[in-house]
Formats: structure tokens, sequence, C-alpha cells
């Protein structure tokens, strides 16, 4: 599954936070409340660009780390994949609208009714 474990999401809240690209060093520095080698930092960064969370940049010898996205994009690009690799993305679906608050069923419906004046 392409979700983030609890350090993941620790080192993405700190790349969101930023606005600015970050390398390793800066990561760390910045997980406050924690001590960590800078390795382990790294590992984590490294497997986050592999799940595609981060974009990374080179910066003369070290690279420098940015969200692939927003919070909510990236959450909703991961849904997407879980759907897609469903056997049976309609009972995923089914299951999803039943948990649903009263909320997300209004956006939802909201959408619906977007698409349905587009057609």
């Amino acid at each position: 599954m392409n979700g983030l474990g609890e350090l993941e999401a620790t080192v993405m809240d700190v790349l969101w936070q930023s606005g600015e690209p970050l390398r390793v060093r800066e990561v760390l520095d910045r997980l406050t409340g924690r001590t960590l080698a800078y390795t382990t930092v790294m590992t984590v960064l490294d497997n986050l660009h592999r799940k595609q969370w981060v974009l990374r940049d080179k910066s003369g010898k070290a690279y420098e780390y940015r969200p692939a996205g927003s919070r909510e994009e990236l959450v909703a690009r991961t849904l997407r994949r879980m759907l897609e690799t469903s056997r049976q993305p309609d009972v995923v679906l089914l299951h999803f609208a039943r948990s649903a608050s009263e909320r997300e069923l209004a956006v939802l419906q909201q959408v619906l009714d977007e698409r349905s004046k587009r057609q």
C-alpha cells in the first residue's frame, strides 16, 4: 500500500510547512522531539521519493526535497491508486460511501451535481 508510516508522515509535515525545498540536514534539524540519525532521515526521504510523495532536485552534491503536491492532492492520489489496484473498486466505493459522514456525503453529492450539469 502507498500509505505513509508515522515517521514518513512527520517528514512530510516538515516539507509542507517549509514552503521551500529542503536538504536532508534541514529536515533533520526541523524534526523536533526526535533524535534521529542523518541516514535515517535520508532513507525516509528516499522512500518518499520512491513512493512519489516528494520530488528531489540535485543541488551541488546533495538533493533538495519538496512535496510532490499538497496534502490533499497526495491523499487523493493515494485513494485513486488504491481503487485502481482493487479487484472490486465499486465494492470499495460502496463501503466508503456507507461509512462517510454527512459532510463527506454532501461534498460527494456536490461533485455529482456539478458533473451532471456539465453533461
